[in-house]
């Protein structure tokens, strides 16, 4: 019973912080790019506009859904639906942090561990264009049919080295289930080095986890790669025709997909949730550290908040009394087995997030016929090279 009990509470618990993570995500990387262009961002709605995901739903929430004349009603109303889906369906396998026991039950941050893991992420991926493709045909609109169109040949040509770079690391594990995968990372080389497998011996995997990150800009339509949205050819793409909560399903799946394969890159290449040197040089101490000095970072900018905006005299002390309270219980001997591990993996997916939204303000968009030959003429023989490489050094090592 208790099993059940906490599968249910673990089910909503996760649904509930990756649909808010999704909607940060949007605020953060807004705030990210108006840093790099030297603007303020979203700020009025709450402080710091930490608000402006709320005010987003509501008004997207109130807004007229409407269904063009000639569309296929059926099919354009389950494209979101099913974008959203398989986007949310695909974090149910990533395993956050080692096991632990909880009400006489062994379990983990996650909702399940398959011991086909990968194949099941790799199944979902390759059926998350149907949503795309799905929307674009049946708008009856031809911006949104040739967007449709165009991510459908991008997802599928990307796939292949995306599907490659992620083999080479299973070669060196020799298993499909994830949290194996994890737990095969522990250790250090030297006594300093992590044995991540981007890092791995005999074969350091770091020219695949490049090849990983750059298909899964592809697989997630981001910028460089853009392509199936790109308003100076295609109004918005295989999204033109809709509006309300059906548009903002396709974003809401865009950065679903954007967390789940930066959960999926530290699992395979950055050792999930092992840190990054020994807790005897001090790993452990890190997010207390990051915390604390957040906290008292508030808590200065709050005594000059007078020349500011004047709700930040309040506001700036709360959040850093907040933080400074979160602070000592990564030191509670309890909670440690478990914080510990989380943060760290949670430290990683987030900096590869940061890394989506950095590359989104630097880069320019690609041409299609520049895109298409990348991973064809490129890309794919790369990771093709680097997957035989790996398999012919283990073998000679085994």
């Amino acid at each position: 019973m208790n099993f059940y009990l906490l599968t249910l509470i673990k089910m909503a618990l996760t649904a509930l912080v990756l649909l808010t993570c999704c909607a940060y995500a949007v605020w953060v990387e807004r705030k990210v790019l108006a840093h790099i262009q030297l603007r303020p961002g979203p700020y009025r709605v709450g402080p710091h506009g930490l608000l402006q995901p709320l005010a987003d739903l509501i008004k997207l929430l109130t807004k007229e859904g409407i269904v063009p004349s000639y569309a296929n009603p059926f099919f354009y109303l389950l494209a979101p639906f099913l974008a959203v889906a398989l986007a949310l369906t695909a974090i149910v396998v990533i395993p956050f942090t080692p096991e632990f026991e909880l009400f006489g039950v062994r379990t983990a941050i996650g909702l399940t561990d398959l011991n086909i893991g990968i194949l099941f992420l790799l199944a979902l991926s390759s059926l998350g264009v149907y949503g795309i493709a799905i929307g674009g045909w049946a708008s009856n609109n031809k911006y949104s049919l040739m967007g449709s169109l165009r991510s459908s040949a991008q997802m599928v040509s990307y796939e292949l080295p995306l599907a490659m770079a992620i083999v080479s690391p299973l070669l060196l594990v020799n298993t499909l289930n994830l949290r194996e995968i994890v737990e095969l990372q522990n250790g250090f080389h030297f006594g300093l080095l992590p044995k991540w497998n981007v890092f791995a011996s005999p074969v350091p995997q770091a020219l695949g986890f490049v090849i990983f990150l750059i298909a899964a800009f592809a697989e997630t339509n981001r910028v460089p790669f853009d392509l199936p949205e790109a308003e100076s050819e295609l109004v918005a793409g295989f999204h033109t025709e809709y509006s309300s909560m059906m548009f903002a399903s396709f974003f809401m799946a865009e950065y679903a997909n954007i967390i789940t394969i930066c959960c999926v890159a530290t699992v395979l290449f950055l050792g999930g949730w092992h840190p990054l040197w020994p807790a005897e040089y001090g790993s452990d101490l890190v997010p207390v550290v990051l915390l604390a000095a957040a906290g008292l970072m508030l808590l200065f900018h709050a005594a000059q908040a007078a020349r500011r905006r004047k709700w930040d005299r309040f506001t700036f002390p709360v959040f850093g009394v907040l933080l400074l309270g979160l602070a000592p219980v990564f030191l509670i001997p309890v909670l440690k087995p478990v914080l510990i591990p989380f943060f760290w993996f949670v430290a990683k997916a987030g900096f590869l997030v940061f890394v989506f939204i950095w590359i989104r303000g630097t880069l320019p968009r690609y041409r299609y016929d520049q895109l298409m030959r990348f991973a064809w003429t490129f890309l794919f023989p790369l990771s093709l090279a680097n997957l035989l490489v790996t398999g012919l050094v283990v073998a000679l090592a085994g």
